[in-house]
């Protein structure tokens, strides 16, 4: 039984491998693989509003692909995903705040301080804009810990 057992643990450790890496919970919020719901994260900032992006010019960034209305919106976010990209991975920044993961709606969103917050839906984003800086002081607090956990 021990030459059995030999021959059984490296495949028991691959498929334990397996197993965790399918456990781990993903950093960007995404439906089908595409992030802000096919929304173009540049537009947030240069046009102030949600634009529909693309998917004729995509980039992926942290395992998801993120779609653009322009292909110089798409350069900008090459040249520096992390400055364009949804804080807390575009996960709900108030549930953030609160320690869970929540899915977003392109058009609940905030840009402060050059960073783009995106959260559940209007009602949840009136509530984000109650208190602005405590919100991103805890969701900032809290991001490490949310960013592990399941998908919602």
């Amino acid at each position: 039984m021990t030459g059995l057992l030999r021959k059984l643990l490296p495949l028991a450790s691959a498929l334990t491998l397996s197993l965790a890496a399918n456990a781990f919970a993903e950093e960007i919020f995404a439906t089908k693989g595409v992030a802000i719901n096919g929304y173009d994260p540049v537009a947030y900032f240069t046009d102030h509003k949600p634009v529909k992006g693309s998917d004729k010019y995509t980039a992926n960034y942290k395992g998801a692909t993120f779609h653009f209305a322009s292909a110089a919106h798409r350069d900008a976010f090459i040249a520096d995903p992390a400055h364009f990209a949804p804080q807390y991975g575009g996960y709900c920044a108030y549930g953030t705040a609160q320690g869970h993961k929540a899915p977003t709606e392109p058009q609940a969103f905030t840009v402060v301080g050059n960073k783009l917050y995106l959260n559940y839906d209007d009602s949840v984003l009136k509530a984000w804009r109650e208190d602005v800086p405590g919100n991103i002081a805890k969701a900032d607090a809290n991001w490490d810990t949310v960013k592990l956990q399941p998908e919602p």
